[in-house]
């Protein structure tokens, strides 16, 4: 696994407007750069709740100390109890680095519509990928994305979507 760059990362905070957000979740951060990176961006009253799957991954997380981060060791489809185990209501932003690409597609689109249940009106949803499949996913769930941008400075090039929440959607 190679770290995201910092081209990468900046792009992400840029298209999540993580300075405005109050409530965040990272769904597969890994092995935590980009979370550190999403940390020093958000505003000292905000939450940051990492979603990760690999048990793995999840220790290293629990390295980072800040009273705004809360670190879950689970599955990104089962984002509404995880919320609620956690007492944080639906986030402004969801951020994945997951590879929709290697899960089968049936957990694909529960993520996606997971992502889309517990987003706030108006909410942000952000994927960094190397492939598509991400859109062939969400589009059918939450319309087509916003923006998508290919960033080339990281190794291998992300592709960055972005999807709004409509207040009525």
């Amino acid at each position: 696994m190679i770290p995201s760059s910092r081209f990468l990362e900046q792009r992400i905070v840029e298209a999540s407007n993580l300075s405005a957000a109050r409530r965040v979740v990272e769904l597969g951060p890994g092995t935590g750069g980009t979370t550190r990176t999403f940390l020093r961006h958000l505003a000292q009253d905000a939450q940051l709740l990492s979603i990760e799957l690999s048990p793995y991954f999840h220790e290293l997380l629990g390295e980072i100390a800040d009273p705004r981060f809360t670190n879950h060791l689970g599955r990104a489809e089962d984002m509404a109890e995880i919320l609620a185990l956690h007492s944080m209501g639906k986030p402004d932003v969801v951020i994945s680095g997951i590879p929709f690409s290697k899960m089968p597609e049936s957990v694909a689109t529960r993520v996606a519509q997971a992502v889309k249940d517990n987003l706030a009106e108006d909410g942000r949803f952000i994927a960094y990928q190397f492939r598509r499949d991400v859109a062939w996913i969400t589009d059918p769930i939450m319309g087509a994305p916003a923006s998508c941008t290919l960033e080339l400075l990281n190794i291998p090039p992300m592709w960055v979507y972005s999807w709004f929440k409509a207040a009525n959607g």
